[in-house]
């Protein structure tokens, strides 16, 4: 199943490698739901995330879509053949011991690209983070993009993306919004996993 995607976000691949995703996915049991907002740069943000799996999915649906993602990754990761690939694959070099931080870098090169579609992972590990990573608030907030939320569903086997947030100065306010939409729309394949700030919300109030 394909969704709306805006005329201006980031495109990348043909029809070969958009229909590998499609039927991959399709194999799979897996579809999309929402629509990717018509914004030439954006902070893309996928939960929850309690499997190595989610990123072999996160890879099929950029496929599927044509969408041409970011992530950063250390400098030092960049050599050989697993530097070709980590390019190829949509990585961008990042120095840990910059000045500047992943952060600014981050912010830096938003403002140096027309179009910049950045994927994070806010929970930054597979294993019951104790709280969300900031960093993605902080980039958007920094460079004054939206911030779109994708929730991973195993229990029904669909990725849902949500409307854009625009950050405000407020992050309690936006993470909360953040957290809602996952709890709402997503499922982990481990519920053991669960980070604690979408466990505490599940807790309060059961998902529907």
């Amino acid at each position: 199943m394909t969704i709306p995607v805006g005329s201006r976000v980031p495109r990348r691949g043909n029809a070969f490698s958009r229909g590998f995703g499609r039927v991959s996915l399709r194999l799979l049991g897996w579809r999309h739901d929402g629509a990717i907002a018509d914004e030439p740069k954006l902070v893309m943000i996928g939960a929850p995330h309690t499997t190595n799996f989610d990123g072999v999915i996160a890879i099929l649906s950029l496929m599927a879509l044509g969408l041409d993602a970011r992530t950063m990754i250390k400098k030092s990761a960049f050599r050989g053949v697993l530097g070709s690939f980590l390019r190829w694959a949509g990585a961008v070099p990042i120095e840990r011991g910059n000045r500047d931080g992943v952060i600014g870098q981050s912010i830096a090169l938003m403002a140096e690209r027309p179009q910049l579609l950045l994927l994070l992972a806010p929970e930054g590990t597979r294993g019951g983070a104790t709280e969300w990573k900031r960093g993605f608030h902080h980039i958007a907030l920094g460079a004054k993009v939206p911030i779109l939320a994708v929730a991973c569903n195993y229990r029904t086997k669909l990725i849902t993306f949500g409307p854009t947030l625009m950050p405000s100065a407020d992050y309690g306010a936006d993470l909360a919004h953040t957290l809602r939409f996952v709890h709402e729309h997503g499922h982990p394949r481990h519920l053991h996993r669960l980070s604690k700030p979408l466990r505490d919300l599940r807790e309060v109030e059961p998902p529907p």
